[in-house]
């Protein structure tokens, strides 16, 4: 959609499916730019905890837990942070990306395959660290009939590869006509896949090797990203030879990683803005300025920042089956040929089954659990002031999309047919330079 129509999430909607369809770029879009509220502050605290690992603050003995507390406890560091990352964010969208993150990106991304790869072989060495592989790969057959676990799944991968997000729609936008989408696709899904197996396999072992005992590593494992990113392997890397060192540059990696995400969601709404007729650095700043102070409530809260990230991140479901629906309406046949025009991966009609059991398992998965959900909390599933319940997803979710299909007629009429290209990409008909 984006390599086609050369707009953002509203334009590329309008463009594909129709007028009357602006408001799925505008939800698709609203969602992606909710979590960046949030995401930012995510950035903010990888790189509160890089200078913890320069400083000398991460070392052996330390009380992770405390200086987790310590840190999210103190607004003024977490808004710091926050307001630290989106400014570097909407910095590097105002300069360009091509020269700044991209150059970076080529030493840092890989260096996060070569640590983890360093921390895999020297985990597995290790007495206890075959347990972590039998908690990895051992399945525990009865955790399948929770529909929690799915619903988790399910986010993850959405979540993992930009499925849903309107994030590669905006990136194809820099696409040339002879850009492959297909192989492109294959090559995200593949190293996403890949990327996150060696995580694990890397990490698990990891923590079983340098806990205390196995039920201390269960327990570091069921702490959440969160949790276990900033409290139990700051506490595990000072155990490492060269331990500091190697918790600087995790999270070092995590920071540059957390900034190149950042990005995608910053340029996705400058470009929707651009689409608007605004210029792109009036857009960058509108874009910055917003994302910081609607983000310093996530900043402030831990508990609001896990209410927006799940909230969003099971929103990203409905995205894409707002996408499998541009795709049925636009013709399944239709945007399998325009996929392999140019590529050489061919698609085949599995993807017909795909675009249908997108809106299936979602209704499915998602409808199990708020089912299983009414049977745990019989009295406060509803509630929407409640911080993980399904009425507050239920409801914020249907306030944006009250609005964006009051406001439909309005996206449509904003949305520019042509608009300037951010720096570096490439108008339908032009050869990549």
């Amino acid at each position: 959609m984006g390599k086609t129509t050369r707009l953002g999430t509203i334009g590329a909607f309008r463009k594909f499916v129709g007028p009357r369809s602006t408001w799925m770029g505008a939800w698709t879009g609203f969602c992606c730019i909710f979590i960046m509220f949030y995401y930012s502050v995510v950035t903010g605290w990888a790189i509160r905890y890089l200078t913890f690992g320069v400083t000398g603050v991460i070392r052996r003995g330390i009380d992770s837990e405390a200086l987790w507390k310590h840190f999210t406890g103190s607004p003024e560091q977490t808004i710091l942070f926050h307001l630290i990352a989106i400014g570097i964010a909407g910095f590097i969208i105002l300069r360009g990306v091509q020269k700044g993150l991209e150059r970076a990106n080529k030493i840092i991304v890989p260096s996060i395959v070569v640590l983890l790869g360093v921390l895999m072989v020297w985990g597995l060495t290790k007495p206890g660290a075959m347990m972590g592989l039998e908690y990895l790969f051992r399945p525990s057959l009865s955790d399948l009939l929770d529909a929690k676990v799915w619903l988790n799944a399910f986010t993850q991968a959405a979540w993992s590869v930009g499925a849903g997000w309107g994030l590669m729609l905006t990136y194809a936008v820099y696409m040339s006509e002879k850009d492959d989408i297909g192989a492109n696709s294959f090559v995200i899904a593949f190293a996403d896949s890949g990327s996150s197996l060696l995580a694990a396999m890397a990490l698990l072992p990891l923590v079983f090797a340098v806990s205390p005992s196995q039920d201390a590593a269960v327990e570091a494992l069921q702490s959440g990203n969160t949790g276990l990113t900033f409290i139990y392997l700051a506490k595990f890397f000072p155990n490492l030879p060269a331990g500091s060192l190697l918790a600087g540059v995790f999270f070092l990696a995590l920071a540059i990683s957390a900034l190149a995400s950042l990005l995608s969601m910053v340029e996705l709404a400058v470009l929707n803005l651009s689409d608007a007729g605004i210029n792109r650095k009036k857009a960058t700043l509108i874009t910055a300025g917003a994302a910081f102070l609607l983000g310093i409530p996530s900043a402030w809260s831990v508990a609001f920042q896990d209410n927006q990230d799940m909230v969003w991140g099971v929103g990203l479901l409905i995205s894409g089956v707002l996408f499998a629906y541009a795709v049925y309406k636009n013709g399944i046949n239709n945007v399998r040929g325009m996929i392999n025009e140019s590529s050489w991966i061919y698609v085949g009609k599995w993807f017909n089954c795909c675009v249908i059991a997108i809106p299936i398992i979602f209704v499915i998965v998602f409808g199990w659990w708020v089912f299983q959900a009414v049977t745990w909390y019989p009295t406060s599933w509803w509630n929407p002031w409640k911080t993980l319940s399904p009425g507050t997803m239920v409801l914020q979710w249907s306030l944006l999309m009250i609005m964006v299909i009051v406001l439909n007629r309005w996206f449509a009429r904003k949305v520019q047919p042509a608009h300037s290209l951010p720096p570096g990409a490439v108008k339908k008909g032009e050869a990549r330079p």
